[in-house]
């Protein structure tokens, strides 16, 4: 792995460190309305999924899946929505979102809905502790 690899300034103003896989790192958004996390392959310059070398991205679909069960167990919600935008920050990232029927954006995509809310730091802790006991299991 490149030690050129640094993280978009928005993802770090806007998340928390949870841990790394394989190829992620994986990203809390704190924003305590929705169980929100991002996988940031840790290749420098990779903005696309097709950036990525063959193995990195067979590696990426996997970590999605992990996430994606990680999601579920996590939040048990509805729906789990899994992209890759890329829209605002160009710096490939897949965001893995638990949706429910009664969240404040259903059934619209959550960007753009309502202002941000913060976890308070004891919920993020505990959020994050969850978090990576989820992926240890999985």
């Amino acid at each position: 792995m490149s030690t050129d690899f640094t993280l978009d300034p928005t993802l770090a103003a806007d998340t928390v460190h949870v841990g790394d896989l394989a190829l992620c790192s994986v990203l809390l958004m704190d924003d305590a309305r929705f169980p929100w996390l991002i996988l940031v392959p840790r290749r420098p310059g990779a903005s696309e999924i097709t950036d990525l070398a063959p193995e990195d991205a067979h590696a990426l679909m996997d970590e999605m899946r992990i996430a994606t069960r990680v999601m579920l167990d996590l939040a048990k919600p509805d729906k789990v929505n899994v992209a890759a935008l890329g829209n605002v920050v160009p710096q490939l990232h897949v965001h893995v979102i638990g949706r429910f029927l009664s969240d404040p954006a259903w059934p619209k995509p959550i960007w753009g809905i309502g202002t941000p809310t913060p976890y308070p730091l004891h919920a993020r802790a505990q959020m994050i502790e969850r978090i990576g006991a989820l992926f240890a299991a999985a």
